[in-house]
Protein backbone atom coordinates (compact mmCIF):
# COMPACT_ATOMS: atom_id res chain seq x y z
CA UNK A 1 0.00 0.00 0.00
CA UNK A 2 1.49 3.35 -0.98
CA UNK A 3 0.75 6.73 0.48
CA UNK A 4 -1.16 9.15 -1.70
CA UNK A 5 -0.69 12.89 -1.53
CA UNK A 6 -3.27 15.29 -0.22
CA UNK A 7 -4.11 16.35 -3.77
CA UNK A 8 -5.84 13.02 -4.24
CA UNK A 9 -7.59 12.98 -0.90
CA UNK A 10 -11.28 12.27 -0.56
CA UNK A 11 -13.17 10.51 2.17
CA UNK A 12 -16.55 8.96 1.71
CA UNK A 13 -18.34 8.89 4.94
CA UNK A 14 -21.81 7.54 4.52
CA UNK A 15 -24.41 8.44 3.23
CA UNK A 16 -29.69 9.35 4.61
CA UNK A 17 -39.42 8.30 8.38
CA UNK A 18 -42.06 7.58 6.83
CA UNK A 19 -44.90 6.15 8.76
CA UNK A 20 -48.26 4.92 7.70
CA UNK A 21 -51.37 5.55 9.71
CA UNK A 22 -54.21 3.04 9.37
CA UNK A 23 -57.18 4.73 7.72
CA UNK A 24 -60.56 3.20 7.13
CA UNK A 25 -61.71 2.92 3.49
CA UNK A 26 -64.51 5.43 4.12
CA UNK A 27 -62.16 8.02 5.55
CA UNK A 28 -59.64 7.37 2.79
CA UNK A 29 -62.21 8.20 0.11
CA UNK A 30 -63.17 11.43 1.82
CA UNK A 31 -59.58 12.66 2.34
CA UNK A 32 -58.08 11.33 -0.90
CA UNK A 33 -58.14 14.38 -3.21
CA UNK A 34 -56.15 16.83 -1.00
CA UNK A 35 -53.80 14.06 0.10
CA UNK A 36 -53.10 13.12 -3.49
CA UNK A 37 -52.58 16.76 -4.42
CA UNK A 38 -49.98 17.13 -1.68
CA UNK A 39 -48.26 13.91 -2.75
CA UNK A 40 -48.25 14.94 -6.40
CA UNK A 41 -46.73 18.29 -5.45
CA UNK A 42 -43.74 16.54 -3.93
CA UNK A 43 -43.30 13.86 -6.57
CA UNK A 44 -40.14 13.67 -8.64
CA UNK A 45 -40.12 12.25 -12.15
CA UNK A 46 -37.69 10.99 -14.77
CA UNK A 47 -39.12 13.31 -17.44
CA UNK A 48 -39.52 16.49 -15.39
CA UNK A 49 -37.39 18.51 -17.83
CA UNK A 50 -38.45 16.72 -21.03
CA UNK A 51 -40.06 19.91 -22.40
CA UNK A 52 -38.30 22.64 -20.41
CA UNK A 53 -34.72 21.41 -20.92
CA UNK A 54 -34.64 18.12 -22.88
CA UNK A 55 -30.86 18.23 -23.31
CA UNK A 56 -30.19 18.51 -19.54
CA UNK A 57 -28.60 15.11 -18.94
CA UNK A 58 -26.40 15.42 -22.02
CA UNK A 59 -25.20 18.82 -20.84
CA UNK A 60 -24.34 17.58 -17.35
CA UNK A 61 -22.84 14.42 -18.84
CA UNK A 62 -20.45 16.39 -21.04
CA UNK A 63 -19.07 18.10 -17.95
CA UNK A 64 -18.82 15.01 -15.75
CA UNK A 65 -17.08 12.94 -18.44
CA UNK A 66 -14.53 15.70 -19.02
CA UNK A 67 -13.96 16.19 -15.29
CA UNK A 68 -13.51 12.44 -14.81
CA UNK A 69 -10.71 12.47 -17.39
CA UNK A 70 -9.00 15.60 -16.10
CA UNK A 71 -9.49 15.13 -12.34
CA UNK A 72 -10.68 11.60 -11.44
CA UNK A 73 -10.96 12.62 -7.80
CA UNK A 74 -14.04 14.61 -8.89
CA UNK A 75 -15.98 11.33 -8.80
CA UNK A 76 -15.75 10.50 -5.10
CA UNK A 77 -15.78 14.21 -4.26
CA UNK A 78 -19.11 14.81 -6.01
CA UNK A 79 -20.75 11.64 -4.73
CA UNK A 80 -19.80 12.61 -1.21
CA UNK A 81 -21.25 16.09 -1.78
CA UNK A 82 -24.59 14.52 -2.69
CA UNK A 83 -24.61 12.36 0.45
CA UNK A 84 -23.78 15.29 2.70
CA UNK A 85 -26.40 17.44 1.00
CA UNK A 86 -29.22 14.91 1.37
CA UNK A 87 -28.48 14.09 5.01
CA UNK A 88 -28.70 17.75 6.11
CA UNK A 89 -31.95 19.60 5.25
CA UNK A 90 -32.67 17.07 2.49
CA UNK A 91 -31.52 16.97 -1.15
CA UNK A 92 -31.82 20.71 -1.77
CA UNK A 93 -28.36 21.93 -2.78
CA UNK A 94 -27.81 23.66 0.57
CA UNK A 95 -24.30 22.15 0.79
CA UNK A 96 -23.30 24.33 -2.20
CA UNK A 97 -24.05 27.68 -0.56
CA UNK A 98 -21.06 29.83 0.40
CA UNK A 99 -21.03 31.88 3.59
CA UNK A 100 -21.53 35.58 2.94
CA UNK A 101 -18.37 37.57 3.47
CA UNK A 102 -18.30 38.98 6.99
CA UNK A 103 -21.34 36.98 8.10
CA UNK A 104 -21.32 35.27 11.49
CA UNK A 105 -23.91 32.76 10.26
CA UNK A 106 -21.87 29.99 8.64
CA UNK A 107 -23.24 27.88 5.79
CA UNK A 108 -23.22 24.06 5.85
CA UNK A 109 -19.99 23.72 3.92
CA UNK A 110 -18.17 25.60 6.70
CA UNK A 111 -19.08 23.00 9.35
CA UNK A 112 -16.21 20.94 10.76
CA UNK A 113 -17.77 17.74 9.39
CA UNK A 114 -17.60 19.21 5.87
CA UNK A 115 -14.08 20.62 6.01
CA UNK A 116 -12.67 17.69 4.03
CA UNK A 117 -15.13 18.03 1.16
CA UNK A 118 -13.01 18.41 -1.96
CA UNK A 119 -13.12 21.51 -4.14
CA UNK A 120 -13.24 19.24 -7.19
CA UNK A 121 -16.78 18.24 -6.20
CA UNK A 122 -17.98 21.83 -5.90
CA UNK A 123 -16.22 22.82 -9.11
CA UNK A 124 -17.91 20.02 -11.06
CA UNK A 125 -21.35 21.29 -10.07
CA UNK A 126 -20.48 24.95 -10.73
CA UNK A 127 -19.24 24.09 -14.22
CA UNK A 128 -22.28 21.92 -14.99
CA UNK A 129 -24.65 24.62 -13.74
CA UNK A 130 -22.98 27.28 -15.88
CA UNK A 131 -23.37 25.15 -19.00
CA UNK A 132 -27.00 24.31 -18.22
CA UNK A 133 -27.80 28.00 -17.54
CA UNK A 134 -26.42 28.93 -20.98
CA UNK A 135 -28.99 26.60 -22.59
CA UNK A 136 -31.87 26.56 -20.08
CA UNK A 137 -31.67 29.76 -17.99
CA UNK A 138 -33.36 29.77 -14.57
CA UNK A 139 -35.07 26.43 -15.19
CA UNK A 140 -32.91 23.70 -13.61
CA UNK A 141 -32.13 23.50 -9.89
CA UNK A 142 -28.65 23.01 -8.50
CA UNK A 143 -29.98 20.10 -6.44
CA UNK A 144 -31.10 18.26 -9.59
CA UNK A 145 -27.74 18.89 -11.26
CA UNK A 146 -25.95 17.51 -8.19
CA UNK A 147 -28.12 14.36 -8.25
CA UNK A 148 -27.43 13.79 -11.96
CA UNK A 149 -23.71 14.46 -11.63
CA UNK A 150 -23.37 12.02 -8.71
CA UNK A 151 -25.04 9.30 -10.81
CA UNK A 152 -22.79 10.07 -13.76
CA UNK A 153 -19.62 9.79 -11.70
CA UNK A 154 -20.77 6.51 -10.14
CA UNK A 155 -21.30 5.09 -13.62
CA UNK A 156 -18.02 6.47 -14.99
CA UNK A 157 -16.17 4.68 -12.17
CA UNK A 158 -17.78 1.35 -13.08
CA UNK A 159 -20.92 1.55 -10.97
CA UNK A 160 -24.58 1.29 -11.95
CA UNK A 161 -26.44 3.64 -14.28
CA UNK A 162 -29.88 4.43 -12.89
CA UNK A 163 -32.56 6.92 -13.85
CA UNK A 164 -32.41 10.09 -11.76
CA UNK A 165 -35.81 11.45 -10.78
CA UNK A 166 -35.91 15.22 -11.04
CA UNK A 167 -38.02 18.17 -9.93
CA UNK A 168 -36.20 19.28 -6.77
CA UNK A 169 -36.09 22.97 -5.90
CA UNK A 170 -33.11 24.47 -4.13
CA UNK A 171 -33.41 25.12 -0.40
CA UNK A 172 -33.57 28.61 1.06
CA UNK A 173 -31.33 28.04 4.06
CA UNK A 174 -27.93 26.55 4.82
CA UNK A 175 -26.72 26.49 8.42
CA UNK A 176 -23.52 24.92 9.73
CA UNK A 177 -25.05 24.09 13.12
CA UNK A 178 -27.47 21.67 11.43
CA UNK A 179 -24.64 19.49 10.18
CA UNK A 180 -23.13 17.70 13.25
CA UNK A 181 -26.20 15.64 14.29
CA UNK A 182 -26.87 14.54 10.71
CA UNK A 183 -23.50 13.28 9.47
CA UNK A 184 -22.06 9.90 10.61
CA UNK A 185 -18.61 9.75 12.19
CA UNK A 186 -15.78 7.46 11.16
CA UNK A 187 -16.12 5.73 14.54
CA UNK A 188 -19.93 5.63 14.71
CA UNK A 189 -21.41 2.47 16.20
CA UNK A 190 -23.89 0.36 14.27
CA UNK A 191 -26.61 1.49 16.71
CA UNK A 192 -25.83 5.12 15.91
CA UNK A 193 -25.76 4.46 12.17
CA UNK A 194 -29.06 2.57 12.17
CA UNK A 195 -30.74 5.35 14.17
CA UNK A 196 -29.40 8.08 11.87
CA UNK A 197 -30.33 6.30 8.65
CA UNK A 198 -33.78 5.45 10.02
CA UNK A 199 -34.33 9.14 10.72
CA UNK A 200 -33.87 9.69 6.99
CA UNK A 201 -36.30 6.91 6.07
CA UNK A 202 -33.59 4.40 5.14
CA UNK A 203 -33.51 0.76 6.19
CA UNK A 204 -30.66 -1.28 7.67
CA UNK A 205 -30.09 -2.89 4.29
CA UNK A 206 -29.88 0.51 2.61
CA UNK A 207 -27.42 1.63 5.28
CA UNK A 208 -25.10 -1.26 4.41
CA UNK A 209 -25.57 -0.87 0.66
CA UNK A 210 -24.91 2.88 0.67
CA UNK A 211 -21.80 2.32 2.80
CA UNK A 212 -20.55 0.46 -0.26
CA UNK A 213 -19.76 3.86 -1.79
CA UNK A 214 -16.52 3.46 0.15
CA UNK A 215 -15.44 1.17 -2.67
CA UNK A 216 -13.74 4.29 -4.12
CA UNK A 217 -12.12 7.23 -2.35
CA UNK A 218 -9.66 7.83 0.44
CA UNK A 219 -9.54 8.76 4.12
CA UNK A 220 -7.17 10.95 6.12
CA UNK A 221 -5.21 9.33 8.95
CA UNK A 222 -7.10 11.28 11.60
CA UNK A 223 -10.26 9.36 10.73
CA UNK A 224 -8.83 6.01 11.80
CA UNK A 225 -5.61 6.65 13.77
CA UNK A 226 -7.38 5.81 17.04
CA UNK A 227 -7.86 2.24 15.79
CA UNK A 228 -4.10 1.89 15.34
CA UNK A 229 -2.86 2.93 18.77
CA UNK A 230 -5.60 3.53 21.33
CA UNK A 231 -8.86 1.77 20.46
CA UNK A 232 -11.62 3.02 22.76
CA UNK A 233 -9.10 4.10 25.40
CA UNK A 234 -7.43 0.68 25.73
CA UNK A 235 -3.97 1.89 24.65
CA UNK A 236 -4.06 -1.02 22.21
CA UNK A 237 -5.01 -1.33 18.53
CA UNK A 238 -8.46 -2.41 17.41
CA UNK A 239 -8.45 -6.24 17.74
CA UNK A 240 -10.63 -6.57 14.63
CA UNK A 241 -7.94 -4.99 12.42
CA UNK A 242 -5.89 -7.31 10.19
CA UNK A 243 -2.35 -7.41 11.64
CA UNK A 244 -0.63 -6.89 8.28
CA UNK A 245 -2.88 -3.94 7.54
CA UNK A 246 -2.19 -2.56 11.03
CA UNK A 247 1.55 -2.63 10.37
CA UNK A 248 1.19 -0.86 7.02
CA UNK A 249 -1.18 1.77 8.40
CA UNK A 250 1.17 2.55 11.31
CA UNK A 251 4.00 3.15 8.84
CA UNK A 252 1.88 5.72 7.03
CA UNK A 253 0.11 7.21 10.03
CA UNK A 254 2.27 7.75 13.13
CA UNK A 255 0.57 8.26 16.48
CA UNK A 256 1.21 11.99 16.36
CA UNK A 257 2.59 14.42 13.81
CA UNK A 258 3.58 14.04 10.20
CA UNK A 259 0.36 12.54 8.83
CA UNK A 260 -2.01 15.46 8.23
CA UNK A 261 -1.64 15.21 4.45
CA UNK A 262 -1.58 11.42 4.21
CA UNK A 263 -4.59 9.60 2.81
CA UNK A 264 -5.17 5.89 2.29
CA UNK A 265 -7.74 4.03 0.19
CA UNK A 266 -10.99 2.97 1.81
CA UNK A 267 -10.91 -0.11 -0.43
CA UNK A 268 -7.31 -1.32 -0.64
CA UNK A 269 -7.97 -3.78 -3.48
CA UNK A 270 -9.64 -1.61 -6.15
CA UNK A 271 -9.67 1.99 -4.83
CA UNK A 272 -10.51 3.55 -8.21
CA UNK A 273 -13.19 1.08 -9.36
CA UNK A 274 -16.82 1.10 -8.23
CA UNK A 275 -17.29 -2.59 -7.40
CA UNK A 276 -18.01 -4.74 -4.31
CA UNK A 277 -14.35 -4.89 -3.22
CA UNK A 278 -15.22 -2.84 -0.14
CA UNK A 279 -17.41 -5.67 1.18
CA UNK A 280 -14.82 -8.32 0.33
CA UNK A 281 -12.31 -6.34 2.38
CA UNK A 282 -14.61 -6.23 5.40
CA UNK A 283 -14.69 -10.04 5.31
CA UNK A 284 -10.93 -10.16 5.82
CA UNK A 285 -10.81 -7.40 8.48
CA UNK A 286 -9.47 -4.88 5.98
CA UNK A 287 -12.02 -2.15 6.71
CA UNK A 288 -10.20 1.17 7.11
CA UNK A 289 -12.75 3.05 9.21
CA UNK A 290 -14.03 1.64 12.47
CA UNK A 291 -17.61 2.30 11.40
CA UNK A 292 -17.02 0.30 8.22
CA UNK A 293 -15.58 -2.78 9.94
CA UNK A 294 -18.37 -2.61 12.53
CA UNK A 295 -20.85 -3.51 9.79
CA UNK A 296 -19.19 -6.92 9.53
CA UNK A 297 -19.15 -7.49 13.27
CA UNK A 298 -22.82 -6.79 14.04
CA UNK A 299 -25.34 -9.58 13.25
CA UNK A 300 -27.89 -7.02 12.04
CA UNK A 301 -25.61 -5.91 9.22
CA UNK A 302 -23.09 -8.74 8.70
CA UNK A 303 -25.39 -10.98 6.66
CA UNK A 304 -26.17 -8.10 4.29
CA UNK A 305 -22.47 -7.26 3.90
CA UNK A 306 -21.72 -10.91 3.15
CA UNK A 307 -24.44 -10.98 0.51
CA UNK A 308 -23.04 -7.88 -1.18
CA UNK A 309 -19.53 -9.39 -1.11
CA UNK A 310 -20.78 -12.57 -2.81
CA UNK A 311 -22.81 -10.95 -5.57
CA UNK A 312 -21.41 -7.87 -7.31
CA UNK A 313 -24.40 -7.40 -9.63
CA UNK A 314 -26.82 -7.59 -6.73
CA UNK A 315 -24.82 -4.90 -4.94
CA UNK A 316 -24.77 -2.61 -7.97
CA UNK A 317 -28.53 -2.96 -8.49
CA UNK A 318 -29.23 -2.41 -4.78
CA UNK A 319 -26.94 0.62 -4.74
CA UNK A 320 -28.75 2.29 -7.62
CA UNK A 321 -32.11 1.67 -5.92
CA UNK A 322 -30.82 3.04 -2.60
CA UNK A 323 -29.42 6.15 -4.28
CA UNK A 324 -32.77 6.76 -5.94
CA UNK A 325 -34.51 6.56 -2.56
CA UNK A 326 -31.91 8.72 -0.84
CA UNK A 327 -32.34 11.34 -3.54
CA UNK A 328 -35.94 11.89 -2.42
CA UNK A 329 -35.10 12.86 1.16
CA UNK A 330 -36.47 16.24 2.22
CA UNK A 331 -37.23 17.41 -1.31
CA UNK A 332 -38.46 21.02 -1.62
CA UNK A 333 -41.04 22.07 -4.22
CA UNK A 334 -42.58 25.43 -5.01
CA UNK A 335 -41.70 29.03 -4.19
CA UNK A 336 -42.89 28.74 -0.60
CA UNK A 337 -40.23 26.17 0.25
CA UNK A 338 -37.59 26.55 -2.45
CA UNK A 339 -36.07 28.45 -5.35
CA UNK A 340 -34.21 27.80 -8.60
CA UNK A 341 -30.79 29.38 -8.15
CA UNK A 342 -28.87 30.78 -11.07
CA UNK A 343 -25.60 30.52 -9.10
CA UNK A 344 -25.44 27.44 -6.87
CA UNK A 345 -23.26 29.27 -4.36
CA UNK A 346 -25.70 32.12 -3.64
CA UNK A 347 -29.35 32.34 -2.59
CA UNK A 348 -31.62 34.33 -4.92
Amino acid sequence: MHVLSLSLSSTFFYLFLTSTIPISPAKLIISQPPALRRLHHRELSDDYYSKKCPQLENLVGSVTSQRFKEAPISAPATIRLFFHDCFVEGCDGSILIETKKGSKKLAEREAYENKELREEGFESIIKAKALVESHCPSLVSCSDILAIAARDFIHLAGGPYYQVKKGRWDGKRSTATNVPPNIPRSNSTVDQLIKLFASKGLTVEELVVLSGSHTIGFAHCKNFVGRLYDFKGTKRPDPSLDLRLLKELRMSCPFSGGSSGVVLPLDATTPFVFDNGYFTGLGTNMGLLGSDQALFLDPRTKSIALEMARDKQKFLKAFGDAMDKMGSIGVKRGKRHGEIRTDCRVFL
